[in-house]
C-alpha cells in the first residue's frame, strides 16, 4: 500500500504482511514401506529372543546332586577289590575297584549310546545292542565302540583332611590306613576313554 507525505509530496510504500516461509511437506510411508519396518522390527525381536534362550540354557546351573554336575557317592558303597562295579543309575556312572585304584566310568557305551550290563559269569561289561564288551577297568575288549568307556573325574576326602583327585579319570589308589569320609564324583567333565591298545594304566 502507498501512502502520500503531504509534507514533502512523495509517495512511500510500506509492506503490510510478511512473506511466510514455504511449509515442508513430509510425505505418510507408504504401505510396502510401513510392511517392511514392521518386518525389520519382528526379525530383530525374534533374534534377541533365541540369543537370550541360547545363552540361558548353555550356561550351567547344575546342583550339587544332579547328573551333569558334582555328584556325591556314598564310601560305604565302594566296592572291595575283586567284586562288581557298583552301578548309580542316577548318577549315570559304574563305580570299580581295581588293583589300580578306585574309578568312575560313564555308563553309556562309546559305539552308539546304549547301556553297557555288568555280566558277573563273564566278568566284564556287555552292551545289548552292538555286542561291544569292556574290562572292568572300563577298556574295551571287542566289538564295534572305537574306545573304552569314557571316564568321571572323582575326589575322595579322608578323615585327616587329605583330598586325592584325578583330573585325569585314571584309578586312584585307596590308602586302607585312613577312612574316607566323602566321594565326589564331577559328572560334568567326561574324559575320553583309552583307544584300542592303548592302557595306560594296566
Amino acid at each position: 500500500m502507498a501512502t502520500a507525505n503531504p509534507a514533502k509530496g512523495k509517495s512511500i510504500t510500506t509492506p503490510t504482511q510478511t512473506q511466510a516461509a514455504p511449509a515442508i511437506q513430509v510425505d505418510a510411508p507408504s504401505r510396502r514401506e510401513f510392511m517392511y519396518y514392521i518386518w525389520g522390527a519382528s526379525m530383530a525381536m525374534l533374534l534377541g529372543q533365541f540369543t537370550i534362550v541360547g545363552l540361558w540354557f548353555a550356561y550351567p546351573r547344575f546342583r550339587e546332586g544332579e547328573f551333569g554336575g558334582i555328584f556325591p557317592f556314598d564310601p560305604a558303597e565302594v566296592p572291595s577289590l575283586g567284586s562288581p562295579p557298583i552301578s548309580n543309575p542316577s548318577g549315570h556312572f559304574w563305580v570299580s575297584q581295581t588293583e589300580e585304584g578306585l574309578m568312575v566310568m560313564y555308563d553309556v557305551c562309546t559305539h552308539l549310546g546304549c547301556l553297557p550290563k555288568w555280566v558277573s559269569t563273564n566278568t566284564r561289561f556287555e552292551c545289548p545292542c552292538h555286542g561291544s564288551k569292556y574290562r572292568i577297568n572300563g577298556t574295551w575288549i571287542e566289538g564295534p565302540a572305537p574306545r573304552g568307556l569314557d571316564l568321571f573325574p572323582i575326589e575322595v576326602t579322608y578323615e585327616d583332611g587329605t583330598v586325592v583327585t584325578n583330573e585325569t579319570g585314571i584309578p586312584i589308589p585307596l590308602d586302607p590306613e585312613k577312612t574316607i569320609i566323602s566321594i565326589s564324583v564331577n559328572t560334568g567333565t567326561r574324559v575320553l576313554g583309552p583307544a584300542h591298545g592303548i592302557v595306560d594304566f594296566l
